[in-house]
């Protein structure tokens, strides 16, 4: 909302030496955020001149220029060229001397043109900023006045004026007015205010037929219930709209269409409440206000045909629609330069029909603006009147007792509010008188009944529904610089909660792994949905969005390698064929069987009963937190004398191992098969027995339709599982100084089995002094008989009380043997 000083000040009492700076600041205290400043942009010497002398001079290319002596009030007259024809002798005029400097910027300056040296300009209202016309320069005879020649033309046109403007929130529509903002600024600096509608003189009318007829309210609540209709007879709409009108308009951020539009605007900025002109002429009967026939279409103002929803709230009369109410107006009934006989309508709508109206139809209006946050019922006659009287003296018109006075006079609801809750609720001690008055200074009604308020809302402050509400006006009003700046202190025992260090000490251990992490969207693909099912493929359907952002990505993903895979595919398009990349997010399960489906939501008006927020939640699907990563390309790039080696499931398997790690607890591993992943490269991650996870290669095909190298290792694991496991107690093992012993064990086994059911084997028949064994080598080829492989395993070795001789290692080495050889038929390679 951009905020005139001038025009502000008509309406409270502005210091004298009042800056931008100083009513930006008393707003931004009573809680409007400062958005920016506003001038013309006009600098002087600009003064009124008088022509004395118009010599017509054609030109070699057609045109014709006139060679003017124009007196400015100094010595001599100056000569000017002048390229407009719609002035003579005698007439007063803007003139900008050397040395202003017009909206644009343009500098003006003596210079030679058409064989005289023109000493100034004399200009047109476009030139300086009042507007759109340039057909012609400005005569002050055009409006009205006749200043003294060398008088100031910047004071004189109201081109001095400057604009604050600050952000208004939507539940403070009453602010989007110099009516409401000087009341603001009343209550910021104790300032006296001057409401405009007392000076709006009364004006009665009648014998205008309006209907309203609303059969599909929204929410309950009808289209209209204040009506307010004035004609005014013989205006001539030719006139040109004053200029101080013009700057005011301009500084608040609207352009001059023509008198009476204009004026229609002014009234609006002034008093908070939208007003539509209709050319009286055109309107067949009264006029009516209801809902939108399935399928009608009205022509608004913009010269759009535009068809109709039956939510659409129209402004008819005997032969259709004539406008969108609270939007825009139509183009049947549109004044134009023949109108003579206006009709103002001044009416209060649904806020909430409003702001669907406007934005089904893309057609944000500054008076949709004011109404979707909430008009004043009661102004609706003031601004009528008002309207009449700008029209009378301005337009030349005759007020006319033909109208209509539909206003909705029903009762605020009184809310109830204990004396001491603004205490309770701010923490900040208010006495009463301080609460009392500072209701009554916004200009609520205050019954005092012991510790209890009565207290009754003005009609211009439909936000103002509840004690907490009015709670916040308390502490608005008498100042947020009472309410002391305290740093909470954090009961001991808080903080980050055991999940929630575990998913950091995940993260951080896979960056440090040299992975980089990244952030995707949830929304997936059918098709993509059924290539990568995640985790357990049997789980279900995706859960499907009902108000999708992108129709053809409506599902909520189970998995997070979909995205993973969208972005080694952006990056490899892009010449970065290295990619390690990992995400920690949700995925989103059904908790049936079925498509998941949420119950019906209650409307936003009442608290929905505690048994429906119980459905609500039971329907929400499962959303576990899953780690998630991809590498492609090489693990070591290629270096002199060095191959380079590629990412592959070795590495997918790492990545699971420093999850479980960061997590606090081991995984093991089991080979499987997953429709994702190449079969015999598919691995099951298990944690006490329990898959939490696959890894492996992703299938060629896929790889293929992403343009991926053929080779993608993914690992995925559902970390909340992982996190869950690890017991609460953790045991920590001594250090121990003495001496480990080491040894290898070469085993042959049949080729189908899992090297990691034999790695398991190995560790539970070695014994307690086994600390560490890991597979170094799977071996099949020559020495090794067919169908048999060799898988070589390191062993170490540790007492925690003395140092180990070589013959306890061997008998713990010949446990593991034996174990092995009992559970697959295992035997020591030779």
């Amino acid at each position: 909302m951009r905020v005139p000083l001038r025009w502000l000040g008509e309406s409270v009492d502005l210091p004298d030496d009042a800056t931008l700076e100083h009513v930006h600041a008393a707003l931004v205290s009573v809680g409007f955020e400062e958005e920016a400043v506003h001038t013309l942009d006009l600098t002087g010497p600009v003064v009124v001149g008088q022509v004395l002398e118009r010599t017509p001079e054609p030109q070699k290319n057609g045109k014709t220029i006139n060679w003017c002596q124009v007196d400015v009030g100094e010595a001599e007259p100056r000569g000017i060229v002048c390229g407009a024809h719609n002035f003579d002798v005698g007439d007063k005029v803007v003139v900008t001397l050397p040395g202003a400097v017009l909206p644009g910027p343009f500098p003006i300056a003596a210079r030679k043109t058409y064989g005289h040296v023109s000493d100034g300009m004399i200009a047109s209202a476009r030139e300086l900023g009042l507007g759109d016309e340039h057909d012609g320069i400005l005569r002050f005879a055009d409006l009205g006045t006749d200043p003294d020649v060398g008088q100031d033309a910047i004071a004189l046109l109201g081109l001095d004026d400057a604009a604050v403007e600050i952000n208004v929130t939507p539940d403070r529509g009453y602010a989007m007015s110099m009516r409401g903002v000087a009341r603001e600024y009343a209550h910021a600096t104790g300032a006296s205010f001057h409401d405009p509608v007392d000076r709006v003189p009364r004006h009665d009318a009648d014998g205008f037929s309006v209907t309203i007829a609303d059969d599909a309210p929204i929410r309950g609540r009808v289209g209209s219930s204040t009506f307010v209709t004035r004609v005014v007879r013989g205006i001539d709409a030719t006139l040109p709209t004053p200029a101080w009108m013009v700057s005011r308009l301009s500084l608040a951020g609207v352009r001059s269409i023509s008198l009476p539009v204009d004026i229609t605007n002014y009234v609006m900025f002034e008093l908070g409440q939208p007003l539509h002109g209709y050319d009286l002429a055109k309107v067949v009967g009264g006029l009516g206000v209801r809902r939108a026939a399935a399928g009608e279409t009205l022509t608004t103002l913009d010269d759009v045909t535009r068809t109709l929803d039956p939510e659409d709230l129209v402004i008819t009369d005997a032969d259709g629609p004539v406008g969108l109410a609270g939007v825009m107006g139509g183009a049947r009934t549109e004044i134009t330069a023949d109108t003579t006989d206006v009709l103002i309508e001044a009416a209060g709508f649904d806020q909430v029909s409003i702001a669907r109206t406007a934005r089904r139809h893309k057609l944000p209006s500054e008076a949709s603006k004011r109404f979707e946050r909430g008009v004043d019922p009661l102004v609706a006659q003031a601004a009528a009147n008002r309207a009449v009287q700008l029209l009378v003296e301005l337009a030349g018109g005759t007020a006319d007792s033909l109208g209509s006075t539909l206003v909705d006079t029903t009762a605020r609801a009184t809310v109830s509010m204990r004396r001491s809750r603004p205490t309770e609720l701010i923490g900040v001690e208010y006495t009463e008188a301080e609460v009392v008055d500072t209701l009554r200074a916004i200009g609520a009604s205050v019954e005092v009944d012991g510790g209890q308020l009565a207290v009754t809302p003005p009609t211009w402050r439909p936000d103002l529904t509840d004690d907490t509400t009015l709670v916040e006006e308390v502490a608005r009003i008498v100042g947020y610089g009472r309410i002391p700046s305290v740093l909470p202190v954090a009961p001991p025992g808080r903080g980050l909660t055991t999940h929630q260090l575990a998913r950091r000490r995940v993260a951080a251990a896979l960056a440090a792994a040299g992975l980089v992490e990244v952030v995707t969207a949830p929304f997936v693909s059918v098709p993509t949905a059924a290539a990568y099912p995640g985790i357990d493929p049997a789980g279900g359907p995706s859960v499907v969005l009902a108000n999708a952002l992108d129709s053809e990505q409506n599902l909520l993903r189970r998995s997070g390698l979909p995205a993973l895979v969208d972005v080694a595919r952006r990056n490899v398009s892009r010449g970065l064929v290295d990619v390690a990349v990992y995400e920690t997010s949700r995925v989103f399960l059904p908790s049936t069987g079925d498509a998941l489906g949420t119950p019906e939501v209650p409307a936003g008006a009442a608290r929905p009963t505690p048994d429906v927020l119980a459905e609500l939640d039971a329907a929400l699907p499962t959303q576990p937190f899953h780690v998630s990563a991809l590498l492609v390309g090489n693990r070591l790039v290629k270096q002199p004398g060095t191959a380079p080696e590629p990412y592959g499931i070795a590495d997918a398997l790492d990545v699971a191992r420093t999850v479980a790690w960061a997590a606090g607890t081991e995984l093991t591993v089991a080979q499987t098969s997953h429709p994702s992943l190449h079969p015999g490269r598919a691995a099951s991650l298990l944690v006490d027995g329990v898959v939490v996870g696959v890894a492996g290669e992703l299938l060629p095909e896929l790889t293929a339709a992403s343009d991926l190298p053929r080779v993608v290792a993914v690992v995925e694991i559902d970390l909340d599982a992982v996190i869950a496991a690890v017991p609460e107690a953790v045991s920590v093992a001594p250090i121990v100084s003495y001496p480990a012993a080491t040894q290898d064990l070469s085993l042959v086994v049949g080729i189908d089995v899992p090297a990691g059911d034999v790695l398991e084997t190995v560790r539970s028949g070695a014994g307690e002094l086994l600390e560490y064994a890991r597979l170094v080598d799977d071996y099949r080829g020559s020495g090794v008989d067919e169908g048999q492989k060799s898988l070589t395993f390191a062993l170490r070795f540790r007492a925690t009380d003395r140092t180990l001789t070589a013959a306890e290692a061997s008998v713990a080495r010949d446990g593991a043997v034996r174990r092995a050889g009992e559970r697959f038929g295992a035997t020591l390679r030779d």
